[in-house]
């Protein structure tokens, strides 16, 4: 792989995408696409807007971690010189093409879905442009809209099937991904116990709402548990590390495992309104995302 491609590619955070994806899977099991299906049986569903959706997920992330890249290009000059803008590896103006391009693709296969899907896609990427530009200077704000962010993406496969019944599943991963960036403020500097304390509350907030959706809303058999667990450990773990030796490299581990846990809560979600071969696919997009992680940036 030659080193623009490289760059290019670390502009799009490649471990970070299958955590898109898995947004759309368990969006997708929420709004019933599998439901009445057999534990072993291989759905028998459309599998095109199925693709379309995560694709449509996939390129609306990348596009907007580029884009994060652009609008940061004069504090990256400073704090990460290494990165691919600052380090002149990758043009500004060709970046920011890049990331306006990769939206307007994301777009563009949400509406090959259908209507409410394109429209969702929409105010997603309104999202992605508003914390880019704006509201990640704000301590509170920032958090906020990047966990909406989070909650268009699982709401997007939920559209699949028009039925936004379900639609209370948004405020998990609004809340959660509220929390992972309230911890990466520190990332750079470190020293930021009492965001890390918040969000160690907030998580534990997250696991109470699934809980008590899964009771409401789907009451299926428990296996969603196990992968409940497994999230639990994965995010705690780093987070309580990083809370005792306050840390920039520690607290950029917890943010890392924060980012790429999401693909055990959407596990979580999936299995209780599907069943636990949905689960386990989707699982199957974690060892992808760490194996990835050692070749690219999580942030």
């Amino acid at each position: 792989m030659g080193p623009r491609v490289k760059a290019y590619l670390q502009l799009c955070r490649p471990p970070n995408l299958p955590t898109a994806a898995a947004d759309i899977l368990a969006g997708m099991s929420i709004s019933g696409l599998f439901a009445g299906i057999g534990i072993f049986a291989i759905p028998t569903v459309d599998w095109f807007p199925f693709f379309m959706l995560v694709l449509a997920s996939v390129f609306l992330y990348a596009g907007g971690v580029v884009l994060n890249d652009v609008f940061d290009i004069a504090i990256d000059k400073v704090e990460r010189p290494e990165r691919p803008i600052p380090s002149g590896m990758v043009p500004l103006g060709k970046a920011r093409s890049f990331g306006f391009g990769l939206l307007l693709v994301g777009i563009y296969f949400a509406f090959l879905v259908n209507i409410n899907s394109g429209i969702i896609s929409i105010f997603l990427a309104l999202a992605i442009l508003s914390y880019d530009k704006f509201a990640k200077h704000h301590a509170f704000i920032g958090p906020l809209n990047m966990g909406i962010c989070r909650g268009l993406n699982l709401l997007m496969g939920i559209s699949l099937l028009n039925s936004m019944e379900n639609w209370p599943y948004v405020l998990v991963p609004i809340v959660f991904i509220f929390a992972v960036t309230m911890i990466s403020r520190g990332e750079v500097h470190g020293k930021n116990k009492g965001n890390i304390l918040l969000a160690g509350l907030l998580y534990v907030a997250v696991l109470s709402g699934v809980f008590y959706l899964h009771q409401v809303y789907a009451n299926g058999d428990l296996w969603y548990l196990l992968f409940l667990g497994l999230f639990a450990f994965m995010v705690f773990k780093p987070l309580i590390r990083a809370y005792q030796h306050n840390t920039p490299e520690n607290i950029k581990k917890a943010v890392k495992s924060g980012v790429l846990s999401i693909i055990l809560l959407d596990a979580a979600m999936a299995v209780a309104h599907a069943n636990l071969i949905i689960g386990v696919l989707t699982l199957l997009l974690l060892p992808l995302s760490m194996y990835l992680a050692k070749q690219f940036a999580v942030t």
